[in-house]
Parts: structure tokens; sequence; C-alpha cells
């Protein structure tokens, strides 16, 4: 099997695979990456100090003091963390228990941001970016729904998303 025919064989196929199946299996990458994600955020790699030696305070991320890569690192991580929430939310959006699956996903939210500041330390890291790396994949979804409203085009991306009673919008649009 060649390279080409193995990536093919293991693309989705429409005419194969119902939207349902695609979900399932976005449901379990979007929450293997929030695990992941969140572990990394609340223990940094390297740690965490444990003393006060040397001038450093306990409970601060050892990796923070490569002030660079620790920057790449968190905002990074926040990006990945703020996109697979956004797709749990979304993909379970009219699922039974949806308010109880928000709730909990908050609070998992607000608990890694408690965490990131708490071992961030405070002269080191512009909370700004931090905040806005883990808005921008709301903000970005949000602007290709707006783009796609105003230019009426169907977008292969947002197809399940945007018009979700009729593709080509007439529905979406007698609800304005």
């Amino acid at each position: 099997m060649t390279r080409k025919s193995w990536f093919r064989y293991f693309q989705y196929d429409e005419r194969k695979e119902t939207p349902a199946d695609a979900r399932n299996v976005l449901l379990i990458v979007a929450g293997l990456i929030a695990a992941v994600t969140f572990q990394a955020g609340i223990n940094p790699p390297g740690g965490v100090w444990q003393d006060d030696k040397d001038g450093h305070r306990p409970g601060r991320a050892i990796y923070s003091y490569q002030t660079k890569e620790f920057y790449v690192f968190l905002i990074s991580n926040t990006v990945a963390f703020s996109t697979s929430i956004l797709l749990l939310i979304s993909l379970t959006h009219k699922f039974p228990f949806h308010f109880e699956v928000i709730l909990a996903t908050t609070s998992m939210v607000v608990t890694y941001a408690s965490s990131v500041f708490a071992v961030t330390p405070d002269e080191l890291v512009k909370f700004r970016y931090i905040l806005f790396a883990a808005a921008a994949p709301f903000i970005i979804r949000c602007l290709l729904q707006v783009w796609a409203r105003l230019t009426m085009e169907e977008q292969p991306y947002d197809k399940h998303i945007v018009f979700p009673d009729n593709r080509s919008g007439e529905n979406e649009l007698n609800r304005l």
C-alpha cells in the first residue's frame, strides 16, 4: 500500500460514513486533546518549583524561566485547549444534558485558567496574550460563520454548522 493510498483509505468519505460517525470521532479526538492540554496546563513541562531556594517561588513553573519557549508553549497549549472546548460544545449542541456539559466545560476552563495563572510568574507573562489565545478559536469560528452568511456561499468546512436545516440557507434567512 502506497503512502497516498494509505492516506485516502482513512479519509472521511461522505458516501460510506454518516455525519454521526464523523461527529463521534471528532468528539473522541476533541476530548483527548482537551484532556492532554488541560494536564499540560496544570502541570507544565519540567514541573513546578517545590522549594524557595535560589530566589524562585514554590508552585511556579520551572519552564517559565525560559521566557520565549514558555510563551510558545503556553499560547499553543491554550489555543489547542480552547479549540477542543469549542469542538466539544459545538458537537454536543442539542444533546440531552447539554446544560450540564456546558457547566462542566466552563468549570474545566476556569480550573485551567486559574492553574495557568497560578504556575506562571506575574512579571513574566502578559495575560492578555493568553486570554486572546483562549478566545481566538471562538472569534475565528464566529467570523467564518458571519462571512458565510454574508456571502451566502456554501463553505465546505461550514456546511453542517451554518445552515443545518437547509444547505442553501433559505430556512436560515427566513428566521432572521
